[in-house]
């Protein structure tokens, strides 16, 4: 590997606009690495570049850390990815995607309705959470994120 073939952390922050220190919390998390020079300084991959900017994406779409390392890990070390490594993770990319877009759409739907109802019957609105009982389900608005409220004893 030529020494042109290798970025400073600092041109890779020029380059790509993330902060050096952004750079050093991503490599901790295995979404970028590094190679010393003979000084111990941090050299990159120009392919570093592409990662970089898949990441800024991924975040922007609301991917964590964790979801986006686990898609980097499908490209090779070591290499530039090819357009055939690139379209192996975008498969992944796109069903997580077309999935996050379903679960928006859902919870829109279910907005317009609770906004709309005016909550004129606390027994359907799916924000009404009497004595904290949906906390068995989970954190959150548990109704409004689709578990059913249990039916009050008839006594």
């Amino acid at each position: 590997m030529k020494g042109t073939d290798l970025l400073s952390i600092g041109e890779l922050a020029e380059r790509t606009g993330v902060s050096v220190s952004a750079i050093r919390f991503y490599e901790t998390k295995g979404l970028v690495t590094s190679v010393r020079n003979k000084g111990g300084q941090r050299r990159f991959l120009r392919a570093d570049l592409r990662r970089l900017s898949f990441v800024l994406v991924a975040q922007e779409f609301g991917f964590s850390i964790t979801e986006i390392a686990e898609q980097l890990q499908k490209l090779p070390d070591g290499r530039a990815p090819t357009k055939s490594d690139w379209t192996k993770i975008s498969r992944g990319f796109r069903a997580h995607l077309d999935r996050k877009i379903e679960g928006l759409m859902a919870l829109r739907e279910k907005l317009d309705g609770c906004i709309g109802c005016g909550c004129l019957s606390m027994q359907k609105c799916k924000l009404y959470n009497a004595g904290d009982a949906a906390s068995r389900h989970g954190r959150g608005p548990r109704y409004l994120l689709g578990d059913v409220p249990d039916l009050p004893d008839e006594g």
